[in-house]
Parts: C-alpha cells; structure tokens; sequence
C-alpha cells in the first residue's frame, strides 16, 4: 500500500483501516504501542498533538512504515492542494 498523506485525518484513516484489516480493537493496538485506547481513537479521528514517537509506535506495530518523499509540484489537481 503507498498512500500519500498530508492531512492528521488522512493518517487517521489508514492507521483505523490498517487495524480493522489486522483485527485489533483500538484497546489491543493501544496496549501494544505501550499508550492508552483514548489516543487510538484521537489519532484515528485526526487530532493533532499525538506525540511523534507515539505515532510511530502505533504505526510499527500495524506493520506500517513511514516514508517521507519530494513532493511533486507538477500536478495542478485542486486534491494536492488540501
């Protein structure tokens, strides 16, 4: 899966889609990414303010990585905009 993302609601989305697809209840992930479910349910809903490394806990333990690339600024689409 390569999904760009740009938004804290677009990162929402795929971490909740990643653990349903896995079968994790937002408890389970939380408990796993050593935080609490209440932070789960505020990333997948794209709230700011999640701490970085708590993010990358969550999204290592979906068996998710991060990368991060040049964003190409050839396109005039207005969804490269938001």
């Amino acid at each position: 899966m390569r999904q760009i993302v740009r938004l804290p609601r677009q990162l929402g989305a795929i971490i909740q889609s990643e653990r349903l697809r896995l079968g994790l209840t937002q408890s389970e992930l939380a408990s796993l990414a050593g935080t609490q479910q209440k932070t789960i349910s505020a990333i997948e809903n794209g709230s700011e303010g999640t701490k970085l490394d708590t993010l990358l806990s969550v999204i290592a333990n979906l068996d998710l990585d991060m990368q991060l690339i040049s964003r190409q600024r050839d396109s005039q689409s207005i969804e490269d905009v938001f």
